[in-house]
């Protein structure tokens, strides 16, 4: 049986190489977050000059409009299949296009929610997500397990979201809204650990770059589609 002691060589050579890699996924993370942070800060800002500018107005009824929904969409499939064919730079450019595209196609909040509902709305946002995302960079449980379940409620979520678009149910809405938040509740802590997990200290510049920019849209997406659904819960409309 061996023994570490203080000036055991070996002791001290993991204890540093811990450190390093602890350093270097500190590092990995706030990067992630700074872009998530940066994206959303570029959404709201873009959402309440559109919303205020008549932007709606000259585009309703138009194509222009459904082009505006949909874009976000096309930016993250973009993202998602061709991250290993476009360089970093061009991954961090199409992500701040995202972004910013992201608050064209929801500024219409500010026309339908009072602000002063959408920012305490943003606020309980912000305080579930950041104690589920430490959560899921700090337990030491394996959340992978959970992935298959939560996909699956996710395309649950977004089947019923398209079927109640039609029917319009308050009551269907209501359930969506409730389930919804459980699920990326769930889905922050989830994508949190997996982006944990995927840190490599070998990983070269342009790998550790690419992986930050898909953790911050993993992240962005789990933040925006939350504070979506409970402001669907909690947000107080305005009176026409």
């Amino acid at each position: 049986m061996s023994y570490y002691t203080p000036n055991d060589p070996n002791a001290s050579f993991g204890m540093a190489a811990q450190a390093r890699i602890e350093a270097g996924l500190r590092q990995h993370m706030q990067r992630v977050y700074g872009y998530m942070a940066g994206g959303l800060i570029l959404t709201g800002l873009v959402a309440y000059a559109a919303a205020f500018s008549g932007f709606y107005q000259a585009i309703e009824g138009t194509p222009l409009l459904w082009i505006v929904m949909l874009a976000p969409l096309g930016f993250v499939l973009v993202l998602s299949f061709r991250i290993e064919r476009i360089s970093v730079g061009a991954a961090v450019l199409l992500f701040w296009i995202y972004a910013a595209v992201m608050g064209l196609s929801l500024g219409g909040i500010f026309l339908v929610f009072t602000g002063s509902s959408i920012a305490r709305v943003f606020f309980i946002t912000a305080a579930t997500y950041g104690v589920t995302s430490l959560y899921g960079f700090t337990t030491g449980a394996d959340l992978s397990r959970f992935g298959s379940f939560l996909f699956m409620g996710l395309i649950g979520i977004v089947i019923a979201s398209l079927v109640n678009i039609f029917t319009r149910s308050d009551a269907v809405q209501f359930v969506i809204s409730i389930a919804g938040v459980i699920l990326f509740v769930g889905l922050t802590a989830y994508d949190t650990q997996r982006i944990k997990a995927m840190y490599l200290e070998s990983d070269t510049e342009e790998s550790a770059g690419k992986k930050a920019v898909m953790g911050a849209l993993a992240l962005y997406l789990d933040f925006v589609n939350l504070f979506m659904l409970l402001l669907q819960l909690f947000g107080q409309r305005r009176q026409n």
